[in-house]
């Protein structure tokens, strides 16, 4: 009686097991579970100042259940507060004042998204752009004396402010480009160096009568834009969102089609892969980065127009970036320089500004919490290796191995 047995051959992963591999080792599954982890410790940081729980804490083994439904109406609170802010409010008479959160959220998301937009192109081309403080003060600077100095027809006047906001962000970056391709020159070094003089330059303008400063006022602000040089209301008198939402969305569908559609897009990002590889291809490195960081500015500009245009068009003083500029940077990571992501990004993080205010007036939480949130984010963002641990994730690159089954053993006579 003889034996013989087939050789085991390897089994290629099903189609199934190919598609998991693919979600669990994806970028955006990643932007998820940070997000997740964020909202994790911020439920610990709202139960941890809330005084209920503080006090109930005292004696939790002898009545444990008083310190659970203390800590569950604390986290719950603040995020049905957050929900109620930000999305639709529950407690509201009527859908038109429900979906008023949702409104003031996208007017947050608003300038985020364009800003967003600036940092993550600048990221697919490989260059760290972190001016976009500077590069909005200028465009609210430029757009600012357009809508609030000059008299022009209604649709000509916003026109103009609008393009003179973008072209000057665009130039603006476009002089850290510009150096970086001709001297080698660090982005971070020149931008971090432009953010400052921008802002000094804008607060000499918005102090000095003639060239920003309200005729007849000594308060460093600006004079209210006309009229013809307002951003219209997307939704009535009712609401504040205006029309600077279509613009962040004309600039996202724009971007990817630069990115994923155009030739110069294909440079950005062969030479963010690779400049050394570009070079030798043929593309010019140096110009490349001129371009991107133009265009770059001029992205981030549009936040400054959405701002001064929309936002505050009462007039704006030396604080009109609010933050956005670093915030800026915080979009783009989530959204891992991807438009679409940074679109979804950047509204997120406008439900965060409108709702931290609500669960602060609601619940007592301190909006400080939500901004710890929101640099978690970024944290975890920066570190997916810690995340995939935390999940027990696959690494990126890593094929699951199936064992091969055994064959069987064939008995002939």
């Amino acid at each position: 009686m003889s034996a013989a047995e087939g050789s085991p051959s390897v089994q290629t992963p099903s189609r199934w097991h190919d598609a998991m591999r693919r979600v669990t080792t994806g970028n955006g599954l990643i932007a998820v579970l940070a997000v997740l982890l964020s909202l994790i410790a911020g439920s610990i940081l709202i139960a941890i100042t809330d005084a209920d729980v503080q006090a109930t804490a005292g004696y939790f083994f002898a009545r444990p259940a008083d310190t659970l439904s203390a800590l569950w109406h604390a986290v719950s609170g603040a995020y049905v507060a957050l929900f109620n802010g930000a999305v639709y409010n529950l407690n509201a008479d009527g859908f038109v004042a429900g979906i008023r959160p949702l409104t003031e959220s996208l007017k947050f998301a608003t300038p985020l998204i364009a800003a967003g937009l600036g940092v993550g192109l600048a990221f697919r081309a490989g260059l760290f752009n972190i001016g976009g403080q500077g590069q909005m003060l200028m465009a609210a600077a430029a757009a600012g004396y357009v809508g609030a100095y000059m008299q022009l027809p209604v649709v000509l006047h916003l026109l103009l402010a609008i393009v003179a906001g973008v072209l000057a962000g665009g130039i603006w970056a476009g002089i850290a480009g510009v150096l970086k391709a001709r001297t080698g020159a660090h982005e971070v070094i020149l931008t971090i160096m432009l953010n400052h003089i921008a802002f000094y330059l804008l607060a000499w303008m918005l102090a000095t009568q003639g060239v920003l400063q309200a005729p007849g006022s000594n308060n460093p602000k600006t004079a209210p834009m006309h009229d013809t040089a307002i951003l219209p209301e997307l939704l009535g008198p009712a609401f504040n969102l205006h029309a600077g939402l279509i613009l962040a969305l004309i600039a996202v569908a724009a971007t990817w089609w630069l990115l994923e559609r155009s030739s110069l897009g294909f440079r950005f990002r062969a030479v963010g892969e690779n400049p050394h590889a570009a070079r030798v291809a043929g593309i010019s490195v140096g110009r490349t980065y001129a371009y991107v960081m133009i265009i770059a500015g001029g992205l981030v500009g549009l936040a400054g127009v959405s701002q001064v245009l929309g936002t505050v068009p009462t007039g704006f003083a030396g604080d009109i970036d609010a933050g956005m500029g670093f915030d800026a940077i915080t979009v783009a990571l989530l959204g891992r320089s991807s438009p679409l992501g940074i679109l979804a990004a950047g509204i997120l993080f406008g439900v965060f500004k409108a709702g931290g205010f609500s669960m602060q007036a609601a619940e007592g939480v301190p909006n400080e919490v939500v901004l710890v949130v929101q640099s978690l984010i970024v944290l975890f963002i920066a570190a997916p290796p810690l995340v995939r641990a935390i999940f027990r994730l696959p690494q990126p690159g890593r094929r699951i191995v199936r064992k091969p089954k055994r064959a069987k053993r064939e008995v002939t006579a």
